[in-house]
């Protein structure tokens, strides 16, 4: 058939495709223009959507809309989410100053206050707890003297093992008619044989998943926290998930992980509270705040603390700014200490400006990472840092599963948030930001006694590597924005 055979319909057909390729295309390329804030993102959108129209399109449309950012953000226009300070309201909202003692984190300080809604507390006594070993005992104990209430979240809680006499505690407690909430994120429970829903069921305990899987494919959007409280008195968090692996001593080393827990007692407790509460309400749509979850809360301690729930629903990318004003307020020393360290550039920069400027920059990864994709996006990194006279160590095993950041022997930040990309714009995370020269002495001296048994990366290292390992680190590291 010739074009003279064709018919005005095919014609019109043909027109209206080779429009709404158009269409697309220009749709594409102005939505890349006006919401990428990286202009070499904004860029390859552009040049992709006109020159492959209806291709690149879709792929702008599949993968390079933030859904992640605009649905959390939804949650909350839509009152499926509530702010921490709609909930039980604080004693105070006056910032407390900062001391003297510490008037070189002053930057530091205004940045995190502009950012983050809650506010620091003095008076908090803080106890650092070294692998299940410490932290378990300590925990469990807690619940065994709890009187009212237990409020528990974490990403990953096995229901056997360790985590079976979490199960048998808290259901004990139920019995004593105590009310006992157990949040769990539904992609970490996958992590489990035997799960807390399955061990715990008939129990009593008003467990809850979050964000479960049936109602969407969310590999994002987890709930990364970690935090137990009882009584609206006793909390305790940090990076330390509900597993035997992080009883380091009576677990193969190819299996096990070390890290931090603490626990926290003092006004910051009142916080954490409303934080755990803020997810319950997503769960349930049980909106607590009665104020038996929010008793008076005496000074107890020196450690002024500040909690920083932070996770995509935010407005600020908060953790990652206070990191970066961390970073340019040191003046001689900081410690990192991260199982998954994928830095973007503005974080390399960062990094290395503040080595230039004088400051010793000490990080301690894992030297076998349990996520080998995320350790080759890593090291791929590693040469530029190490020639700006950053120092990287690998620990050996068990793997080192601890989150810490230490600036000048004065303020720490502790929590369950990696330096990556997942836990920045990703995930729901907590940290605790804190100033008390105590406490970061005993978290420097750790992380001292990680540097004895580590090994200290080199250029010549790195270098040796065959070219097949370089490529694949390399292509691995195309993908930071997604690990």
């Amino acid at each position: 058939m010739t074009w003279r055979d064709k018919t005005i319909v095919d014609d019109l057909t043909l027109l209206v495709v080779l429009g709404a390729a158009l269409a697309a295309a220009i749709w594409a390329a102005g939505h890349a223009l006006l919401h990428k804030r990286d202009p070499r993102s904004a860029l390859v959108w552009v040049s992709l959507s006109l020159s492959l129209p209806v291709i690149g399109s879709f792929c702008y449309w599949l993968l390079g809309i933030n859904r992640i950012t605009r649905r959390a953000h939804g949650w909350h226009k839509s009152g499926r989410r509530l702010d921490i300070h709609d909930l039980f309201p604080p004693e105070s909202k006056v910032l407390s100053a900062l001391p003297d003692t510490f008037s070189g984190f002053y930057n530091l300080e205004t940045l995190t206050n502009r950012v983050v809604r809650t506010r620091n507390h003095p008076g908090n006594h803080l106890v650092p707890l070294k692998n299940g070993e410490e932290a378990y005992p300590a925990m469990l104990e807690s619940i065994r003297q709890a009187r009212d209430s237990i409020h528990l979240c974490s990403y990953i809680f096995d229901g056997d093992q360790i985590g079976g006499h979490f199960v048998s505690s808290l259901a004990s407690a139920v019995q004593r008619g105590v009310t006992v909430r157990v949040i769990v994120d539904a992609m970490g429970e996958r992590y489990s044989t035997v799960t807390a829903r399955a061990a715990l069921k008939d129990s009593g305990v008003d467990i809850r998943h979050y964000l479960p899987l049936f109602k969407g494919p969310f590999i994002n959007l987890r709930n990364h926290r970690k935090l137990l409280i009882v009584d609206g008195k006793i909390a305790f968090t940090g990076g330390m998930n509900i597993r035997s692996n992080h009883c380091v001593a009576t677990t193969d080393l190819s299996h096990a992980a070390s890290d931090l827990h603490f626990q926290v007692r003092g006004p910051v407790v009142g916080d954490l509270q409303r934080i755990f509460l803020e997810d319950w309400y997503f769960v349930s749509g049980q909106r607590l705040d009665e104020v038996r979850y929010f008793p008076v809360l005496d000074q107890c301690g020196t450690a002024l603390v500040r909690a920083i729930a932070d996770g995509p629903d935010k407005e600020f990318r908060k953790l990652e700014w206070i990191v970066m004003g961390a970073l340019s307020t040191a003046k001689q020393q900081v410690r990192i200490m991260t199982p998954y360290f994928i830095p973007d550039r503005p974080m390399v920069t960062a990094l290395i400006t503040a080595a230039l400027r004088g400051v010793e920059i000490t990080l301690v990864l894992p030297q076998l990472n349990n996520l080998p994709f995320v350790a080759w996006a890593s090291r791929a990194s590693h040469w530029e840092l190490i020639k700006n006279g950053i120092q990287i160590l690998e620990q050996p095993p068990p793997f080192a599963h601890t989150k810490l950041l230490l600036v000048d022997g004065s303020w720490a930040l502790i929590g369950s948030a990696n330096l990556d990309t997942r836990s920045f714009r990703l995930n729901f995370e907590l940290n605790l930001s804190l100033y008390d020269r105590d406490m970061t002495a005993t978290l420097n001296k750790h992380f001292e006694s990680m540097l004895v048994a580590s090994h200290r990366v080199t250029l010549q290292e790195l270098e040796a590597r065959p070219l097949a390992i370089k490529l694949r680190d390399g292509a691995a590291r195309l993908f930071t924005p997604y690990l």
